[in-house]
């Protein structure tokens, strides 16, 4: 009875020392499992904070840079009554760019000794051309096309006396014309001849202005 008993005791107290080990296991595992929790909680809230934009609830308008407008140039047009008062004022001591060379050129050789609106007319059908998909789409392309001006030769112009008050016109008139400051008689003009030859092509053109000696076709 006493062995029994003794067993018996032992067996309580196995059983006790058992139950208490299991309850320090069990709670260092709560107390773990309540510090991942907190760690994970806190790292999520760490991640919310850095990663969440911040709304501004007024309008924000930024500021557009001033436009730079240093390097801008106008092209003032002067105001004249008529075509010559116009050529009187335009300026022509500026160098020609290398078409303009040619547009007025071609004013100076073929109309130099026409009234002014006989020369605009003249560079607007050099200047029709270039715009038309018929022919070269520049003035020089224009006026060194084969077999076209009479006073190209060889493919180039003649001398021109540039201190003459024929060559100071021809440049105003190219710019005026280059520029649109003035209605050319020519209007859509392509083609001209002077009154003393009648080219066979002139038959089948529509005839649009004579102007002194010559006669301007589309």
């Amino acid at each position: 009875m006493a062995r029994k008993t003794h067993f018996a005791g032992a067996a309580i107290v196995a059983t006790l020392a058992f139950t208490l080990a299991s309850a320090e296991l069990s709670g260092a595992n709560a107390q773990q499992g309540v510090e991942t929790e907190s760690d994970t909680a806190a790292s999520a809230v760490l991640v919310t904070e850095e990663t969440v934009p911040l709304f501004v609830s007024e309008e924000v308008v930024q500021p557009l840079p001033e436009p730079d407008t240093s390097e801008e140039t106008t092209t003032e047009v002067p105001v004249a009554s008529t075509l010559r008062e116009l050529v009187r004022k335009i300026d022509t001591s500026a160098p020609l760019s290398n078409e303009l060379e040619c547009l007025a050129g071609t004013v100076y050789f073929e109309s130099r000794g026409e009234p002014l609106n006989g020369q605009l007319a003249v560079a607007q059908v050099v200047i029709n051309r270039a715009e038309s998909s018929s022919f070269p789409s520049s003035y020089c392309g224009v006026v060194y096309q084969r077999s076209q001006f009479s006073f190209v030769r060889n493919g180039s112009m003649p001398r021109i006396r540039r201190g003459s008050t024929a060559w100071q016109n021809a440049k105003a008139i190219a710019r005026i014309a280059h520029e649109g400051h003035w209605e050319s008689e020519a209007a859509d003009s392509l083609y001209f001849h002077a009154t003393y030859v009648r080219p066979s092509w002139s038959y089948r053109k529509a005839k649009r202005a004579a102007i002194k000696t010559h006669v301007f076709y589309r």
